[in-house]
């Protein structure tokens, strides 16, 4: 039997390009035929490592780490939610929108992982945020998205406590900034190359094409 294809996505849950280039890998693969073929693993990011419990207001966050206005915010986010839609998917930015911490979610997804509903759970988290205004920090927020994809919530929740889950998703943290990953979504193909950035459908076809007739 051939060896599936392995796709890391190095990325965070209320990263929307992050989604937005996954919807097109999505898109890509199933293009291709090649669902069977492939194997995809969510490997952790931190876009705000320190950010506080409460979170910080989306256009004060955006304001102070990447100096664009206001009005900049709202054309990006307008372009966003037109490419969410070709894509099947709602941005619902608004003007309350909290940045939140993202910690917790990264160690659930790695629990997940280990029952094949990582990439459920991923997209269960991103939708919460960005369609449903939710607060995916918020303990009865993951909880309800661990119910949600047929997980045991319980034990799920029960890992936010323990310190070798935490250390565990450090760590993956730091071998991925070790292997020059510093900005998301980084989508690694084999271990061998990387492509940065929510790519158009076309851009992913290609690379899927090459790696798959290489397996």
């Amino acid at each position: 039997m051939k060896e599936k294809l392995k796709i890391d996505i190095v990325s965070d849950v209320v990263c929307p390009w992050c989604t937005i280039g996954f919807k097109r890998l999505q898109k890509a693969i199933s293009e291709l035929g090649i669902e069977d073929q492939v194997e995809i693993e969510w490997q952790p990011f931190e876009l705000n490592p320190d950010m506080p419990t409460e979170g910080q207001n989306i256009i004060e966050h955006i304001t102070e780490k990447y100096r664009a206005t206001p009005e900049q915010q709202k054309e990006s986010q307008e372009h966003m939610t037109e490419i969410g839609k070709e894509l099947g998917f709602t941005f619902d930015y608004f003007d309350e929108m909290r940045m939140v911490n993202t910690f917790d979610a990264h160690v659930l997804l790695d629990y997940a992982h280990a029952f094949g509903k990582q990439t459920e759970l991923n997209m269960r988290l991103t939708t919460a945020f960005f369609s449903e205004r939710k607060d995916v920090s918020d303990r009865n927020v993951l909880k309800q998205a661990l119910l949600d994809v047929g997980l045991n919530a319980e034990e799920a929740l029960a890992e936010l406590d323990k310190e070798e889950a935490r250390y565990n998703i450090r760590s993956k943290q730091g071998y991925w900034k070790n292997m020059g990953v510093n900005s998301v979504p980084t989508i690694v193909f084999n271990n061998k190359s990387g492509i940065t950035g929510a790519q158009p459908v076309d851009t992913f076809k290609q690379v899927l094409s090459e790696f798959i007739a290489e397996q």
